[in-house]
């Protein structure tokens, strides 16, 4: 298949969410003072879709109330606004939102035109890192193991990276690395934070080799994943990591659906059979309001000979690669060798043509 001119990466705007005329008057003229363009909605459902991935959230206390009852998920930089003597906001409202702070204008004007303008900064102040979020199209199709290639690719060509393991049900992505030895923070360490993760002591403490960081399951006890948590890991990799990889349940909870609406691309990974094909159908109907980026990688080998354009006109979706039988592979897993760790093979070769076209940055020549 030819290369794909990769696509410039989008520029994620402040979200503004008020259906109060005069303070989003307000807000867009100190927008327009701290350098940025915003995006607007006037209430949660319009909100949704940008809630995670936008850098900055400001909150109306109009529409404060009606945040709360739609539920969504607590993430950071979040800011409540509000007007002295109108629509005051109130501390209360604020902590059950999730909102890091609360501005009252006139007073927060200066305040928040900083806000604005550290969207604008360089990657050590709003962060740049690319996300990618793979998943299965059914059971076994190899998801994990195309996001740890992916990782172990992009960190031996010198990229800091962050693999996430989103799938409470999928044996730990640990195993799949063959780092279950390696002393770290795993996800029950995470599961009550509120939020609030500083990006350098959140690498420090992760197990992590080279460029490669990485926040699996331990074989304990299943939690869920908290949406906040995983909106705060994902924050502090964009802010502190060069890519983000994040491996995601076929089943979206309100964790994956935040990590999904924060991905630059997903990958939906599907074994060449009808079934699989049938079974996939039903994820990517479930994915696909969440990223406006989704495509499928079928893996061989085809038993009935089904072809994998078939496969992606079947699904509706283009088609971001094959990835032909490797034998050696599940061999070197069961023995704790990480996958694409060679920098050969089948696997190496689709992880490095898909980060060229990720990052429009050439994997190839990793050390």
């Amino acid at each position: 298949m030819p290369p794909r001119t990769p696509l410039p990466p989008r520029r994620r705007l402040p979200l503004l969410v008020t259906a109060d005329g005069d303070l989003l008057d307000e807000l867009l003229r100190l927008a327009a003072a701290g350098g940025t363009e915003v995006e607007l909605a006037a209430d949660p459902a319009a909100a949704r879709a940008r809630w995670a991935p936008a850098p900055l959230v400001l909150v109306g206390a109009d529409q404060a109330q009606a945040c709360l009852r739609a539920r969504l998920p607590r993430r950071p930089r979040t800011v409540l606004v509000g007007r002295s003597g109108r629509l005051d906001p109130g501390t209360e409202i604020a902590e059950l939102i999730g909102a890091e702070h609360v501005a009252t204008l006139p007073a927060a004007e200066p305040w928040l035109v900083d806000r604005f303008a550290e969207c604008t900064a360089g990657p050590s102040r709003a962060g740049t890192a690319r996300v990618v979020a793979v998943l299965g199209g059914r059971g076994g199709a190899g998801a994990s193991v195309l996001a740890g290639g992916l990782a172990v690719t992009a960190a031996r060509a010198g990229r800091r990276t962050l693999l996430v393991d989103g799938d409470p049900l999928g044996g730990g992505l640990d195993l799949v690395l063959g780092w279950e030895q390696l002393e770290g923070l795993r996800w029950p360490g995470l599961a009550d934070t509120d939020g609030r993760v500083d990006p350098p002591s959140l690498v420090r403490a992760l197990p992590s080799r080279g460029d490669l960081v990485v926040l699996s399951w331990d074989r304990g006890d299943l939690l869920p994943v908290p949406a906040e948590a995983m909106a705060a890991t994902i924050d502090a990799g964009r802010r502190g990591r060069d890519l983000v990889v994040l491996d995601l349940p076929r089943h979206l909870d309100d964790a994956a659906v935040v990590a999904l609406q924060s991905a630059d691309r997903a990958l939906v990974v599907v074994p060449a059979e009808l079934r699989a094909t049938a079974a996939a159908a039903r994820v990517v109907a479930e994915a696909a309001p969440h990223c406006a980026d989704l495509a499928v990688i079928v893996r061989g080998p085809a038993p009935g000979r089904l072809k994998a354009t078939e496969v992606a006109r079947a699904l509706g979706l283009p088609l971001a690669g094959t990835l032909r039988p490797e034998p050696g592979l599940c061999r070197g897993l069961e023995r704790g060798e990480a996958p694409a760790a060679g920098g050969k093979g089948p696997l190496a070769a689709l992880c490095q043509r898909l980060l060229d076209e990720l990052t429009g940055e050439p994997t190839t020549g990793a050390a």
